[in-house]
């Protein structure tokens, strides 16, 4: 994979916080659809985003933090070498010292909990209406490019081992355009994309946790001004997400599961 400049991370950044103008932001989303270790990147950096929101404050231990305080409120006169002057108890940096400490054992514990913490419900589903969006304003919303169930099936189980079932559903006036690989949560899912006249659907399917069968009723919603319907059945769990009417959606989201 090439390797990725300093000017190239901090752009990619920017794009993510939503820091840089529309130019500068369409024509960086231009090259992270073109440029596989741009797109790896960036995906990276909207994963951990979202891992980081989703964090609750850690907790640190009530005793440890009682012998931090002990220590910074401590101001007894230490015999030192002057060399050795600057930790001593009675130096006014100790309590900056004590304070790190503090600071690193949050820190510390914070990133623990980083990558052990489960994905809230709210940050997949801005993962989906993200990665959505991105495709909406890349030069292809997708990776393959078919109409052919047969095509886009087969090319998800090769890049990804798994890829949900592939409705035709043209007859209904939802025509499939094609597939591709969407970054949610850390994970590279399989995603299909159909086509209401000019308005693209995108259905985001994730493995249900050890081959469960559970199903779920769809369920409608607004997300970062999009239209969303999750669903779970066949053992995968769904999102749907699209522009288009919500009475459209659902009748979309209907079809796709009779089939």
């Amino acid at each position: 994979m090439t390797a990725l400049s300093s000017a190239d991370h901090l752009l990619l950044h920017a794009l993510a916080d939503q820091e840089l103008d529309a130019a500068a932001a369409l024509a960086l989303e231009a090259r992270v659809a073109a440029e596989p270790a741009l797109a790896a990147e960036y995906a990276r950096i909207l994963a951990l985003k979202a891992r980081t929101k989703a964090l609750g404050k850690p907790a640190v231990a009530p005793d440890f933090a009682a012998r931090v305080v002990a220590l910074a409120s401590d101001t007894r006169p230490v015999s030192k070498p002057r060399r050795a002057r600057i930790l001593s108890l009675d130096h006014p940096s100790w309590q900056a010292l004590a304070a790190s400490v503090v600071l690193t054992a949050l820190v510390a514990s914070g990133g623990t909990y980083l990558f052990t913490a489960p994905q809230s419900e709210a940050s997949i589903e801005d993962a989906v209406a993200n990665g959505h969006h991105r495709a909406l304003l890349a030069a292809n919303p997708i990776d393959v490019q078919s109409s052919d169930q047969h095509t886009v099936k087969p090319w998800l189980d090769r890049k990804l081992g798994l890829s949900p079932p592939t409705a035709d559903l043209s007859a209904q006036g939802f025509p499939l355009v094609g597939g591709r690989v969407e970054v949610i949560a850390g994970n590279a899912l399989p995603t299909l994309v159909y086509r209401r006249r000019q308005h693209l659907i995108s259905v985001v399917a994730m493995p249900l946790a050890n081959g469960s069968t559970r199903t779920q009723a769809p369920n409608f919603k607004t997300v970062d001004g999009y239209n969303m319907i999750d669903w779970a059945g066949g053992g995968f769990r769904y999102w749907a997400v699209s522009d288009l009417d919500p009475p459209e959606l659902r009748n979309f989201v209907d079809d796709f599961i009779k089939q």
